[in-house]
């Protein structure tokens, strides 16, 4: 009864378990092709390169995309505030008394009262436009982003005296060092008579600083509050006021008690409304990469199962002496299954491997290249950061990998299916 039961479903009397260890061994002699089924191994081979190449791609990618939005967000988040709370009804002349009762509120870090205004900045050599915050030297030392990055000079004395504290790569654009002279012009200068004149006044670089975002190397200039506040006009208030959180996120949470706290109008921009353009933008671009690179992939896939299509019609006297020997269409199928899936899993595993070893060494790797060509591959002015980031996400990754794996496996069923349904006595019968 029970051999007429096998029979029925095809399968031989003492039949094998599935992925015995013969499948195996016939699926690892079809991966290594004679001489004669040369252009199949070549087509395996080009398949197992494709998901090797698209794996990897894929991660790197991905790595450096998060890695952008990662360094990008601490720089500008480390220089900027969570926060910000311009006045409505009237100057703020009150911030001192305003900036404690923000700092009190449950998650804020630290409030910093700032004056900011515009001012060209000129040298001997060159000069150019830029952002002047004026902040007292206790603040500057809670953003380790700034106070931490002094390539030259030193913050002791900032309150007392006149000197500025600039970027290195405005200090490079002026041809200026710690300790030279540099001018600043503002039209808000002193009112007369006939109007109101520029104020041009000279100072000291007191310190230069590197974040390593060229647009604040290049474009942000901090002074001593009173200094900005005399230079701007500002009498005794400020322009704003930039709070730190201990969780940027938790933003929602906290907005409606700094209001509440401020007691009096404000108004309060938080910072994903200060970069959403920004931020969205980095967003869309990654989600359009990972579509694309897909692709990569995906044709990998596709020739994996041409490949298979091919080694099924080669192999179709081996398969139906298989058969004749009591082998299964199980069997078969899996054995079309083990020769392709292998393809597919080494190919993503060596992809994986190339990727996180890239990804690992990559400002290495862009360097030698940069030397290679003698090219710039990572211009700062285009790309804002001086160093090529990569962050590899664990659940990105994840994905990636099991993508592949996952597409792999599905290539190989059609033909798996075809070689298990082939008429092993038609086979023999056109050998």
């Amino acid at each position: 009864m029970t051999d007429a039961r096998d029979a029925a479903d095809g399968a031989a009397p003492g039949a094998t378990r599935p992925f015995a260890r013969f499948e195996w061994l016939i699926a690892g002699r079809y991966l290594r092709a004679r001489r004669r089924e040369g252009f199949i191994s070549v087509i395996a081979g080009f398949s197992f390169l494709g998901i090797t190449l698209g794996v990897a791609t894929l991660i790197i990618v991905m790595a450096v995309m998060n890695g952008f939005r990662t360094e990008l967000m601490s720089k500008i988040l480390g220089i900027n505030g969570h926060a910000v709370v311009q006045p409505i009804d009237g100057p703020l002349t009150d911030y001192l008394a305003l900036a404690d009762r923000l700092g009190k509120v449950d998650g804020v870090k630290y409030v910093i009262p700032q004056v900011e205004g515009q001012a060209l900045v000129s040298s001997p050599s060159a000069s150019g436009g830029v952002l002047v915050r004026g902040v007292r030297a206790q603040e500057l030392g809670k953003l380790p982003l700034v106070s931490r990055t002094i390539r030259e000079g030193t913050l002791e004395g900032f309150d007392d005296g006149e000197g500025l504290l600039i970027g290195r790569r405005l200090a490079e654009q002026l041809g200026v060092r710690a300790g030279d002279t540099i001018s600043l012009v503002t039209p808000r200068g002193a009112v007369t008579p006939m109007g109101v004149t520029p104020r041009i006044k000279g100072y000291r670089v007191a310190a230069i600083f590197e974040i390593g975002m060229s647009e604040y190397d290049a474009a942000i200039v901090f002074m001593p509050l009173a200094e900005a506040q005399a230079y701007f006009n500002r009498e005794d208030d400020v322009s704003s006021m930039e709070i730190y959180l201990d969780d940027p996120d938790a933003i929602d949470k906290v907005k409606p008690e700094l209001q509440a706290a401020a007691g009096r109008a404000v108004y309060l921009l938080d910072w994903r409304d200060r970069n959403k353009t920004f931020f969205s933008a980095l967003e869309v671009e990654r989600n359009v990469m990972f579509l694309i690179l897909t692709l990569i992939v995906l044709v990998a896939a596709l020739n994996i199962i041409s490949g298979l299509i091919m080694l099924v019609k080669d192999k179709g006297r081996d398969i139906a002496i298989l058969r004749t020997m009591g082998a299964t269409s199980g069997s078969v199928m899996r054995i079309f299954l083990i020769t392709g899936a292998s393809i597919g899993v080494v190919g993503t595993l060596a992809g994986f491997a190339l990727g996180m070893i890239v990804c690992v060494n990559i400002e290495a790797i862009r360097a030698f290249m940069a030397y290679l060509t003698g090219t710039e591959l990572f211009a700062p002015e285009v790309y804002f950061l001086s160093q090529l980031p990569a962050d590899p996400n664990l659940r990105e990754t994840a994905t990636v990998v099991l993508m592949a794996l996952a597409l792999s496996v599905l290539a190989t069923l059609y033909p798996s299916w075809r070689a298990a349904k082939l008429d092993p006595v038609e086979a023999l019968r056109y050998e």
